[in-house]
């Protein structure tokens, strides 16, 4: 029995699943579009709920309309837009609110305060990164000032955090791993790219609980 590779692209405007063989070519693929949010002017935000349902169709259909069993699929592959920000629920699995897409701009405010702090060439040295709201740290911050009572939740580990890939893997193992990989992590203003690990001080200074954040 042949066995496949399933490549799973959730991406800003559509989550796909294609099957890959041994041999790298791609036996079939599904494309399925997401709904785009604009708020603002500026904003930028997905539904969680539709980028999972989305990419579970995709992966339906993938496997349904070439005829393969999912005992033939050997590994899963993910890529996935990288700075978007989601927090869920951990005992629910409901998402609180939408999730911000990278290019997003409403924690700009946040981001200019971190800056006349003095605190950019800090982020700078630990991260790589310029403060800008397209990174993901600033976006959690928005989200925990935005809904009441959540950070508390939080640093109890009942509200988390995670980009797209830690959302997606979270629901296909049925809500039982909260991962992320370093790739993904350097791009949220949390990771110090030096020690290669979450960063308590960064974390401080974006008042956000560390309790929240996927495994490395």
């Amino acid at each position: 029995m042949s066995t496949y590779i399933l490549a799973l692209d959730q991406g800003t405007t559509s989550s796909r699943a294609a099957l890959v063989d041994k041999q790298g070519r791609i036996r079939h693929m599904v494309q399925h579009e997401i709904t785009q949010y604009y708020p603002e002017p500026g904003w930028v935000e997905h539904d969680p709920m539709e980028i999972i349902h989305s990419l579970n169709q995709a992966i339906q259909d993938c496997l349904e309309q070439a005829s393969i069993e999912p005992k033939q699929i050997a590994a899963i592959g993910i890529t996935n837009q990288r700075e978007t920000t989601i927090l869920w629920d951990t005992h629910t699995g409901q998402p609180i609110g939408r999730a911000i897409v990278w290019q997003s701009r409403q924690s700009q405010p946040i981001c200019t305060a971190l800056k006349d702090a003095g605190h950019e060439p800090f982020f700078r040295e630990r991260t790589g990164l310029l403060l800008d709201p397209y990174f993901s740290g600033t976006k959690v911050r928005y989200l925990l000032d935005q809904h009441s009572s959540i950070r508390e939740r939080a640093s109890h580990g009942d509200i988390l955090f995670g980009t797209v890939d830690s959302w997606i893997i979270w629901h296909l193992t049925n809500r039982k791993k909260h991962v992320t990989d370093h790739s993904n992590a350097s791009r949220t203003l949390m990771y110090n790219i030096h020690t290669q690990d979450w960063d308590d001080e960064l974390l401080r200074l974006l008042d956000i609980p560390a309790s929240m954040l996927p495994k490395l």
